[in-house]
């Protein structure tokens, strides 16, 4: 089974064509209950989507090395053409996408480094695959071996230190804009994760005066009364845009609120300026709204530009997380390759259970007048013996399991141990050849 992902970022691809393919959490179950039966999709058998601001990929455990599948399932989902996709896509296979994963779940390939902000959604990723059945065990367990290395990296490290996140860079943008933030006045529009991130950051630099907006009044009151702000109602938006010297939006609209015509008509009414951020995909703040004099307007794509804030002691820590993720990936590869010894170490342990289970009754039947003690005494010795006598074999068929030779080793493996023949005896099916006429289990 090969390990696929499939997937577009900020690096490749522009935010006007990630905000049209954001999987929201329904879209994700739709797009994921297509494998919810176990029947899967041509040579696909597991699948997770991990849609996030600045990414959007599907990992999928295939039996074959071929995107075609993935790529039709994200063009379909979003009547995009694949051909239109083609030229933003970036492909993993194998080991390249383990890698990916892990440096993804460690923030290694985030928009601001480290963020940690990734993690929680890597495992949000995981559980909606896992709660319509799509994932199985070999990406529960390459998941899991990802969120575990991307802890690794934030508590050994410090590459997430003094957290920085999207938010916070607009934050620290609408700082740079207008200077000293205790006399201003901003505006939040949105009341989930990215919104509260973006009032703390904004508490953090000295604003007091935070109104809240949100389509559902109740959760903006919420978030208002945990933050000590003021909240308000959609319909109040153009005149507490009015009043605002700053706009930070992160809704889950599926199209824009705020319009340039809305914020003309705001800044016909003022002299000071209007700084304007967009961190939601899709964008919440029309792109012409730029335009406006008066007016600075920020977005995801030049936000990380339009800032200066150094992240070099972060990067400074990149190596030690590289060499964490390095070690966590070797095991997990361990792992993959040990897959393919599995089902013989399998086969010889149930082989010896079955003979030994054979012969011990064979024995014991002899011995009628045994004590129930000695009989246990007799059973532990029969296990010990068989544990003993296939450690150093299953340990050498792990320890071959990456060798190119593996598959050479395997077949002499079921030969020396019989497990393609038939044992009517030992209740064994297979192939015509017989069991090692060298060991003779015919007698007590």
């Amino acid at each position: 089974m090969q390990i696929l992902c499939l997937g577009l970022n900020h690096r490749t691809a522009p935010l006007s064509l990630r905000e049209r393919l954001v999987f929201n959490e329904d879209a994700i179950r739709a797009a994921l209950s297509r494998l919810g039966g176990g029947d899967g999709i041509g040579a696909i058998a597991e699948m997770v989507i991990l849609s996030t601001c600045n990414r959007i990929e599907i990992y999928a455990a295939s039996s074959r090395e071929s995107f075609t599948e993935l790529s039709a399932l994200l063009s379909d989902a979003h009547g995009i053409a694949v051909n239109d996709l083609q030229p933003y896509l970036y492909r993993h296979a194998g080991a390249e996408a383990v890698r990916h994963l892990f440096n993804v779940a460690a923030g290694l390939d985030s928009l601001v480094l480290g963020e940690p902000q990734i993690l929680g959604q890597v495992t949000r990723a995981l559980e909606l695959a896992r709660g319509v059945g799509a994932a199985g065990g070999l990406l529960s367990r390459l998941f899991q071996a990802a969120i575990h290395a991307g802890k690794r990296a934030r508590t050994e490290t410090t590459i997430s230190r003094n957290p920085s996140s999207v938010a916070s860079l607009a934050a620290s943008a609408a700082e740079k804009a207008i200077g000293n933030l205790e006399n201003a006045r901003a505006l939040v529009l949105g009341a989930g994760e990215m919104a509260e991130l973006t009032i703390e950051a904004l508490r953090k630099r000295g604003v007091e005066k935070i109104r809240i907006i949100n389509r559902t009044l109740a959760r903006a009151n919420r978030l208002a009364q945990r933050w000590s702000a003021e909240s308000a109602a959609i319909e109040s938006l153009i005149k507490s845009l009015a009043e605002a010297d700053i706009l930070i939006a992160s809704t889950g609209a599926s199209h824009t609120l705020v319009s340039a015509e809305m914020v003309r008509s705001v800044m016909a009414e003022r002299q000071r300026p209007l700084v304007l951020i967009d961190i939601a995909v899709p964008r919440d703040i029309e792109a012409a709204c730029g335009e406006v004099t008066g007016v600075r307007l920020y977005d995801l794509d030049n936000l990380n530009a339009a800032l200066e804030t150094s992240l070099a002691e972060r990067a400074a820590e990149v190596p030690k997380v590289e060499a964490i993720l390095a070690e966590e990936t070797e095991k997990f590869l361990d792992f993959l390759n040990s897959l393919e010894m599995l089902p013989l170490i399998t086969d010889m342990r149930k082989q010896a259970e079955i003979i030994r289970r054979a012969e011990l009754d064979k024995t014991l039947r002899r011995l009628p007048d045994l004590t129930e003690s000695e009989r246990t005494r007799i059973e532990a010795l029969t296990m010990a013996l068989v544990k003993k006598l296939l450690d150093n074999p299953t340990k050498r068929l792990r320890a071959e399991a990456s060798s190119p030779h593996a598959p050479e080793y395997a077949a002499v493996a079921r030969t020396l141990f019989g497990l393609e023949c038939e044992s009517r005896i030992y209740g064994f099916s297979g192939n015509s050849c017989s069991i090692p006429s060298a060991i003779d289990y015919s007698s007590p």
